[in-house]
């Protein structure tokens, strides 16, 4: 193993230039703004205050809070005071140390006048300020302007993660005020190596260029009066003033997500993020790494897997991949680390470490339909979504109720759109949703078992996709994972009926006819009534599964759905592998009656999987293993 998690690297953000002025700050104020200050005004409704951001003449910067509702009048008065007193200020420096004056005090300074226009009329006193500041008024100090940039777009997080590793997907953390990932700018760099100036600086372009698609769009988005100025040359060497490192910009890499090559490890990084809403840019921001790219941990249990899925399927055909990825909740706990995962480096069960495999596991596998389950809810907001927006798909997200994890399904933009999500909760379905009332009233003699599936947070997430290529193909995208219990083989019993039953309503009533791709952890081996019931359609009242919970529970009763399903992947051996306890309890359930399966990729081989004891481990993210495979249409 390479130890590309013993160390880490940890990474530091500044400034890309100042908060008012700098190359480029002013890039979407138009050709005439050029000579202009800035003024940058934060003006949100749902807020009591208003921001104004200036630099004054002296130099000195000025950021005001004003009501929204106050005369413009009040606010401009303070303009003035604030611009007499850093008059005053500056006039005090420059008299400490001069030779006393020889003739009379010079008189006090009266405040410049200040005025705000609007299309070149000036803005009446009494209008309030949050109608005053309008993006294009002109701010006059003096004899100096201003140009007035009300919301503009702006960087407010940007955060790497702490892990970067050689080949695997590196997605910051971005938080945009006013713009849009799609609408922003993108540079990374590269530290120059010591003694090799303007050298390799077009080295591995294509290694670094993974998320080039994310960025594509963003300078179609700038055109116009927005347009920012040229760049320079990308193999030109960039030096910070004073003596700070040369970076070498990465051909090609200009989307948020980037992968650092073999040629960059012991070399830091650096991202360039200029924000953008489609009409105009804000201020740049970087962010600068404080350790250097890292070899990987050597081969991974995906690796293999990858040589199936080097190219996305063709059209006709559906890759399918579904993936419990172990909630960070979960995994990074102490319980975990001593009772669960003894085995695992901790490490590798650090959040920032398990998603450097993970996006590139998954980014790897070139689905079309990704269903995932234990999905953090910040993780999918702040890196799978954008990582695996920068490789074509797009992720919708359910939060498991009172928890701070869910399900997450991604769709690739360029074969599906969606039409409609129906997501339901299972106990909120059973107790509401008059589709279950013939269920509820059978479970009325189980009160026990009928008490614990309202009680548990278990959801089922429903999405209908429409081909890009043919709207004659449509498909229900189910996604779920159901109770953990070792001894809740009843709650899941009910919990599919639940879903079944959901799912008929929306196949054959909303949307007559769709197949449906059932993907999910089920809890679930094949030996179970779970299993029994998904695939040959019904189960019976004396199963087994039915007093799972010993004869108190018991809640006998006979249940059938109106599918075809069967496993596409059939039954392996295992999908969740951890110290104590292998089995099979993940699946990917298809509609025989309209789906047929074209190829299985293969699972990792049992030495790939028990090279480090068990799940997860250093080269492996998760406690389960992901299943993918091939669909195509009958």
């Amino acid at each position: 193993m390479g130890r590309g998690g013993a160390r880490g690297c940890l990474w530091g953000l500044r400034a890309g230039g100042a908060l008012l002025g700098g190359a480029g700050a002013g890039a979407g104020a138009g050709a005439g703004a050029a000579a202009m200050e800035r003024a940058v005004v934060r003006c949100v409704p749902s807020e009591p205050k208003l921001s104004l951001a200036f630099a004054l003449a002296d130099g000195s910067r000025r950021h005001m809070q004003r009501d929204q509702g106050e005369p413009l009048g009040r606010a401009l008065g303070r303009i003035a005071t604030n611009a007499l007193k850093g008059r005053a200020k500056t006039a005090a420096r420059r008299g400490r140390g001069a030779a006393e004056p020889a003739g009379p005090p010079e008189p006090a300074a009266a405040a410049p006048p200040v005025r705000l226009y609007y299309r070149e009329e000036p803005v009446g006193d009494d209008v309030p300020n949050a109608d005053a500041w309008q993006d294009g008024a002109v701010l006059h100090i003096g004899d100096v302007r201003y140009r007035v940039e009300r919301n503009p777009p702006a960087v407010t997080e940007l955060r790497l993660p702490r892990y970067a590793m050689a080949g695997f997907p590196v997605c910051p953390k971005l938080g945009l005020e006013f713009g849009q990932p799609e609408h922003s700018l993108f540079r990374w760099f590269r530290e120059a190596r010591p003694g090799a100036a303007g050298a390799g600086a077009g080295a591995d372009a294509g290694a670094g260029t993974a998320g080039a698609g994310a960025g594509a769009g963003a300078g179609a988005g700038t055109a116009g009066a927005g347009a920012p100025p040229a760049p320079a040359p990308e193999d030109a060497p960039e030096a910070d003033a004073g003596a700070g490192p040369a970076w070498m910009e990465v051909p090609g890499a200009r989307g948020l997500v980037f992968t650092p090559a073999n040629a960059d490890v012991g070399l830091r990084l650096k991202l360039r993020c200029t924000p953008g809403d489609g009409r105009r840019l804000g201020q740049a921001r970087e962010l600068e790494s404080a350790g250097p790219v890292e070899a990987g941990p050597g081969a991974c249990t995906f690796d293999q897997r990858h040589l199936y899925t080097r190219r996305v399927s063709a059209d006709g055909l559906v890759r399918a991949v579904t993936y419990n990825v172990l909630a960070d909740v979960y995994a990074h706990t102490e319980h975990s680390r001593a009772v669960l995962y003894p085995y695992c480096a901790p490490y590798a069960l650090g959040l920032d470490y398990r998603l450097s495999l993970l996006h590139k596991e998954l980014s790897g596998y070139r689905a079309d339909v990704l269903c995932l389950q234990e999905v953090d809810r910040a993780v999918f907001h702040d890196s799978l979504a954008p990582a695996l927006d920068a490789f074509g798909l797009h992720g919708l997200f359910r939060l498991k109720q009172q928890q701070h994890e869910g399900l997450a399904t991604f769709f690739r933009r360029d074969k599906f759109r969606l039409l409609a999500r129906h997501d339901v909760a299972y106990g909120q379905a059973l107790a509401a949703d008059p589709l279950h009332a013939g269920l509820l009233q059978q479970l009325q003699r189980c009160p026990q078992a009928r008490d614990r599936v309202l009680q548990r947070s278990s959801a089922l997430q429903v999405s209908v996709l429409e081909s890009t290529k043919d709207s004659s193909k449509k498909i229900c995208v189910a996604n779920t994972h159901l109770y953990w219990h070792p001894r809740g083989g009843h709650i899941r019993l009910i919990q599919m009926a639940i879903a079944l039953t959901h799912l008929k309503h929306v196949t054959q009533d909303l949307y007559p006819g769709i197949p449906v791709l059932f993907c999910g952890d089920f809890n679930s081996t094949p030996s179970t009534g779970m299993y029994t019931f998904v695939s040959t359609g019904s189960i019976s009242e004396d199963h087994e599964d039915w007093a799972s919970n010993g004869e108190e529970e018991r809640c006998n009763m006979s249940l059938t759905h109106p599918f075809r399903l069967k496993s596409a992947c059939g039954e392996p051996a295992y999908t969740n592998y951890v110290g104590g306890f292998h089995g099979c309890l993940d699946y990917i359930f298809i509609d025989l009656t309209a789906l047929e399966v074209e190829q299985v990729i293969p699972m990792p081989s049992h030495e790939e999987v028990t090279t480090h004891q068990a799940l997860p481990s250093v080269s492996h993210p998760s406690d389960h293993i992901a299943l993918i495979c091939d669909l195509k249409w009958k």
